[in-house]
């Protein structure tokens, strides 16, 4: 059933009558049908919404090729079906290019026809459903949920993490913003800079590499002739700022000497120009950023111990993509979407084992490495579904960590903690099984994580399936 009207526009009532029929024994009964093709779009507008629209191209008046682009411009989201008598290569490869969803040659069977217009509604009620879960999960609980619209999630962890944002948000105190490289660090503290309502613009700064000199020179200025080559004066970032935020990304690199100086910061709210022995005034907020675990150890990775705990008044750790894999089919339509948009491309339809299939893959990369690996598909992409060819490179040639995992002594392995080994029936049987779970029953992406060919997977599933009782 679908929620709203299926139109379907021919110019000949039999065909009318005949594609209703087909339509209502498939169940779906909420038909329209229009045979003057001029009042398709006055038709729509009456309507309001319509599901999917079945759309012949031989019509008198109107064709239905100029009808598509129009359809396709001013309702995008609607799928239209082509069904017609025309059997051409080039005609059905122009109106797949104009933006149909499906191309049909009359006359239609009947299953052909239901399974098409299914699809269709299918597409339509996904397409909502993501809508509405966005929607409903952002704006259940949050007070701003147009703060977070730019990031891509339906992951409850994420929800946690912006509610958390949203209170700390109008503190003064810092924040140390932690996850591995890719997860979106940057982001989040754009996010917290606009909830923020701070005057001052947000003003960002890699310390990755800036040794002593270079960091107090970008953050805090020089005067004229502090040193050699300061023939003028420089005001530092810091001044840039005002009362806004200065962001601090891969703060573990900091050198000891620089983390004396924004310890000051921190603490008096001051800082001194290179040169000058007048202190300034800050009210610029600071959040830094970390893709290092600096928990870890007695030092926190070279960070001072007052620093560390400075900088962690709040703190917001930012789960890898591995554990949110709930958002990987939003974030790949999302991709593919910007991608497309980009590349000047129309957004390419996908196998439906491309999820599963990277939901295998460990992404050291996180979000940063998924958008990077659809942007190269989608500019070598050429054909009318994207290959899956440089997916699968990938997956097949990482070496995902969370395969094994050695115990702390020289030569440990996975098996170093049993009594008893198994026997390599045993293990094989166990890795069948695991792979086949984490490939969602899919025997071609199972094979590959086993590394074998799926002719030999499809032999040892017969083996196991032998042995069940």
């Amino acid at each position: 059933m679908s929620k709203y009207p299926i139109l379907i526009v021919d110019d000949e009532e039999e065909v009318l009558e005949s594609f209703e029929l087909i339509l209502n024994s498939g169940g779906m009964t909420n038909v329209i049908t229009c045979r003057d093709s001029r009042d398709v779009l006055g038709l729509i507008e009456e309507k309001g919404e319509v599901e999917v629209i079945l759309l012949d191209l031989i019509m008198p008046y109107l064709k239905g090729q100029d009808i598509l682009p129009i359809l396709t411009e001013n309702y995008p989201e609607i799928p239209i079906i082509v069904v017609t008598a025309t059997d051409d290569l080039e005609t059905a490869v122009a109106c797949m290019k104009t933006g149909s969803f499906d191309y049909l040659v009359k006359p239609v069977e009947k299953m052909r026809l239901i399974s098409s217009v299914r699809r269709a509604v299918e597409k339509r009620e996904l397409a909502r459903e993501n809508s509405t879960l966005k929607k409903s999960v952002l704006s259940y609980k949050l007070d701003h949920p147009e703060a977070f619209a730019t990031i891509i999630t339906q992951s409850r962890a994420m929800l946690a993490i912006f509610q958390y944002m949203e209170a700390i948000a109008s503190s003064p105190g810092p924040v140390l913003i932690t996850g591995e490289t890719g997860v979106g660090k940057e982001l989040m503290a754009r996010v917290l800079h606009s909830m923020s309502g701070l005057p001052g613009p947000l003003v960002s700064v890699n310390i990755a590499g800036l040794d002593d000199l270079h960091f107090s020179d970008t953050l805090f200025g020089h005067r004229k002739g502090a040193f050699t080559g300061a023939d003028t004066k420089r005001d530092g970032l810091l001044k840039k700022t005002g009362a806004g935020t200065l962001f601090l990304d891969e703060i573990g690199d900091l050198s000891h000497e620089s983390q004396i100086k924004l310890l000051r910061l921190l603490q008096e709210g001051e800082y001194f120009p290179i040169g000058s022995d007048l202190p300034q005034k800050s009210t610029a907020r600071i959040l830094a950023a970390t893709n290092r675990d600096l928990t870890d150890g007695d030092h926190h990775h070279g960070l001072r111990r007052d620093l560390y705990y400075r900088l962690q008044i709040h703190q917001v750790h930012l789960p890898p993509l591995r554990q949110r894999m709930e958002d990987l089919p939003l974030l790949v339509d999302h991709f593919m979407e910007k991608a497309s948009q980009k590349l000047g491309k129309t957004t390419p339809r996908y196998p439906d084992e491309l999820v599963p299939l990277l939901s295998c893959y460990h992404f050291p990369g996180n979000i940063r490495e998924l958008e990077t690996m659809i942007f190269d598909s989608v500019s070598n992409h050429k054909s009318r579904t994207l290959s899956l060819d440089t997916f699968k490179t990938r997956v097949s040639d990482s070496r995902n960590p969370s395969r094994t995992q050695p115990g702390p002594t020289t030569g440990a392995t996975i098996f170093s903690h049993l009594e008893i080994l198994p026997t390599l029936t045993e293990v094989d049987h166990q890795l069948v099984r695991e792979a086949i779970h984490r490939a969602n029953d899919n025997q071609s992406i199972a094979s590959r994580l086993l590394g074998i060919s799926q002719p030999a997977l499809s032999r040892r599933l017969k083996q196991l399936k032998e042995k069940q009782p």
